[in-house]
């Protein structure tokens, strides 16, 4: 299994846009400018209360305390430099415009430390989150059973929370059976709810004969769970935000032996299965509803077949991929993208996939991606 971290260091130092990056310059240049003009003009005026915006300036964009402090008690130097240039202003606007500066160089440094607490705090959050979460994400053995198996896991971009994908891949007394899911929402919460279909599915996919049976299983554990939040919630906003989640999941049983495989579709995208070069989305008419809605919805999951023979690639993801989207914000085009990929096994083909969606997304995903390709060896 292959963890790719997010594109950017946790305490790196944020890169500001470009509109934002010339607005900085802008001012920088107007506070130098001021400077000149004071120096060059009537000695019986002064621009001194100018230099009070310099540690605001030098504050956008770093989260070093020290870098506004430099900056502000470089501008206070320049205050008396300026009291001696203009000798016919009163002392007390030198000395207002001093007290000012030294004002605004405390107060952005303030701030600046500040903001760096709490973007400490998120990043070890976060990295709270995704240890859980990748303790939970078991690798698959390479080979299982006749198959060929590789998954990736995609962190999105450092600003943004964890998710709750998950994947699994079971060798069982009724053959291999592959599961892929999101949990709507982020952080924590997510991760537990994920632990929760991790578990159920990895006890009920040994005991239940009938796929079907498994989804539903699965569907009474993220519901028991809703359940629980929603008894905590009218005390904590943060609960009632997070009762309202359910999972996506599709579910794949494989037989040890034939060509024909069974899935269940709970709200998820749909596998793709690639055969000579051809990609098929095994889309179903009228899919089942996520888990946790069943009930909500009516009726019963229900499993359909597809024929899965030797050489043929199965793959499925979650939506961090097929929501990935290039510099003129159009979607990643999946199908598309992997009709191209050589016929390898799983481990080069994903290779390919996750370099080219990299690519295209600029090297960063606005949500977690994961990806679980599986091949048909026998």
């Amino acid at each position: 299994m292959t963890h790719h971290p997010a594109p950017n260091a946790p305490f790196e130092t944020p890169r500001l846009p470009r509109h934002a990056r010339l607005l900085v310059v802008a001012g920088y240049a107007l506070l130098v400018s001021a400077i000149v003009l004071d120096l060059a003009a009537d000695p019986q005026w002064t621009l001194s209360p100018v230099l009070a915006t310099a540690p605001v300036l030098a504050s956008i964009g770093t989260l070093r305390a020290r870098v506004p402090l430099a900056v502000g008690l470089c501008a206070l130097a320049l205050v008396p430099l300026l009291a001696l240039a203009d000798p016919g202003v009163p002392l007390v606007d030198h000395l207002t415009s001093g007290f000012t500066v030294l004002a605004i160089t405390s107060i952005s440094t303030a701030n600046v430390v500040l903001v760096a607490t709490r973007e400490r705090e998120l990043v070890q959050s976060r990295s709270v989150a995704e240890a859980a979460q990748r303790a939970l994400l078991r690798p698959p053995p390479e080979r299982l059973d006749g198959l060929r198996t590789a998954v990736r896991y995609l962190a999105a971009a450092a600003d943004a929370r964890v998710g709750g994908d998950l994947y699994e891949a079971l060798v069982t007394p009724f053959g291999t059976r592959l599961l892929v899911g999101d949990v709507r929402g982020k952080g924590l919460a997510a991760v537990e709810t994920a632990a929760d279909v991790l578990g159920t599915f990895r006890e009920a996919a040994q005991v239940e004969p009938d796929l079907a049976a498994v989804a539903a299983r699965l569907d009474a554990a993220v519901r028991r769970r809703r359940g629980r939040r929603k008894g905590r919630s009218a005390e904590n906003t943060v609960e009632a935000e997070t009762a309202e989640e359910f999972v996506t999941a599709v579910l794949v049983g494989v037989p040890p032996s034939g060509d024909v495989a069974e899935l269940v579709d709970c709200g998820h995208l749909p596998p793709l299965l690639v055969r000579a070069g051809r990609v098929t989305e095994l889309e179903s008419p009228d899919p089942d509803p996520p888990l946790a809605l069943l009930e909500l919805a009516g009726g019963t999951y229900r499993r359909r077949s597809f024929t899965f023979r030797a050489g043929d690639v199965l793959l499925l993801c979650t939506d961090g991929v097929t929501e990935a989207r290039d510099a003129a914000g159009r979607f990643y085009p999946l199908w598309e993208r992997l009709a191209r990929m050589p016929e390898e096994a799983p481990d080069v083909l994903l290779d390919c996939l996750v370099t080219d969606l990299l690519a295209y997304a600029r090297g960063g995903l606005s949500d977690d991606a994961a990806l679980l390709a599986v091949r048909r060896e026998r």
